[in-house]
């Protein structure tokens, strides 16, 4: 049974790796929404952001098809979706690839204490992010769960490579579930500074 998984696990790096190939091809920089679902905001994002390439993420076929039907309709060269989960998508990527900006808006919040373990605002993600981000990159993380708000946050603060700031959010376009939300909630992070030299150095 492990054999037969690994086994699975190549091949799913493999494809993986041939599509991000071309994506990746003519530049190293991209910004990614990990969770793109239908692939409404990053389209708006791209259409607005042509010289930037931008690559959603969704584990469920269904939503990647709508989001490359969308990408079609609006002919956006720069945008691309990819059907896989975002650690697997994390580790394959090649060494030179840099992610400018990251988003993570409205995630599932497994708001059980039982599957809290699956939420992706974690050290080892953040970590992966941090291995292949930009010098400026960002992460724009925004959800309606305020607990799940409110560990996010602890764990950035956590992290050695990342850490909280004030700034305006980017680029305003509701996703599906902040047009269903009542209220909520943001945050930005960026990558740590060098730290600062010994007094006396």
């Amino acid at each position: 049974m492990r054999d037969a998984y690994v086994t699975l696990l190549d091949e799913r790096r493999r494809e993986l790796s041939e599509q991000l190939a071309p994506i990746l091809a003519t530049t190293s920089n991209f910004v990614c929404e990990i969770g793109c679902g239908h692939g409404h905001f990053l389209t708006a994002y791209a259409a607005a952001h042509p010289n930037q390439v931008c690559v959603g993420l969704d584990q469920v076929s269904e939503r990647v098809e709508r989001a490359q039907r969308k990408r079609e309709r609006a002919r956006l060269r720069n945008l691309h979706f990819l059907r896989t989960e975002a650690r697997l998508f994390l580790a394959t990527l090649p060494e030179h690839a840099r992610i400018a900006a990251l988003f993570l808006l409205f995630p599932d919040p497994w708001p059980k204490l039982r599957h809290q373990k699956h939420r992706i605002v974690q050290i080892p993600f953040l970590q992966s992010i941090a291995d292949h981000a930009t010098p400026d990159c960002r992460i724009y993380f925004r959800t309606d769960y305020e607990p799940y708000f409110a560990e996010a946050q602890a764990t950035v603060n956590q992290h050695d490579r990342w850490q909280l700031v004030d700034e305006p959010w980017p680029f305003e376009y509701a996703t599906v579930f902040q047009q269903r939300a009542p209220s909520f909630a943001s945050f930005i992070a960026v990558p740590r500074g060098p730290a600062p030299p010994p007094v006396g150095v």
